[in-house]
């Protein structure tokens, strides 16, 4: 059945504030705070209740136990996410309907592709120099930059944020 228009509707209004906000934090500091993904949680708790039938609504709860310990599972394996990207999914994760995983997972493919990009470009232009304290824009000897200093943030709240306004406009 996926999420409805409806509920995409009653989520927005949260949803992509905080992601702007996770976005810029994690691009700043590379981290996500806990406060902001319990805001997002709680959002999900007050919302919900209006957005969704309430067996379905019920039914979304289970994707953040399930969210939870796979992102704690590849975090541990240290495959390129840290904590705060963790929390970050798993309090997203009831808005993002069971149904949608495949279309949310290209989605956000999509958004981490060009969040590597952005970072890049970012890293060798001259915008660098607007925000030199940012930690995500640090020259690195690493190789692997991409595992240590992408900010997953970045693309998390995109896809989140996306995946809303896509359902919004197109169910």
């Amino acid at each position: 059945m996926g999420l409805s228009a409806y509920a995409a509707y009653w989520f927005l209004p949260v949803a992509i504030p905080i992601s702007l906000y996770v976005a810029w934090n994690d691009m700043r500091i590379m981290k996500i705070p806990n406060s902001v993904n319990a805001l997002l949680l709680c959002s999900y708790a007050i919302l919900g209740l209006f957005a969704l039938p309430f067996d379905q609504y019920l039914w979304q709860w289970l994707h953040a136990p399930v969210v939870l310990v796979v992102g704690v599972l590849i975090w541990g394996l240290k495959l390129g996410i840290g904590a705060g990207d963790v929390k970050f999914m798993t309090a997203a994760s009831p808005m993002i309907s069971a149904d949608d995983w495949y279309f949310f997972l290209v989605l956000y493919i999509s958004c981490l592709l060009a969040s590597v990009f952005t970072v890049f470009l970012a890293k060798l232009s001259p915008l660098r120099k607007l925000s030199p304290d940012w930690k995500s824009l640090e020259a690195g000897e690493d190789p692997r930059w991409y595992k240590t200093r992408l900010p997953k943030g970045l693309a998390l709240g995109g896809a989140l944020s996306f995946y809303l306004l896509l359902v919004a406009i197109y169910r």
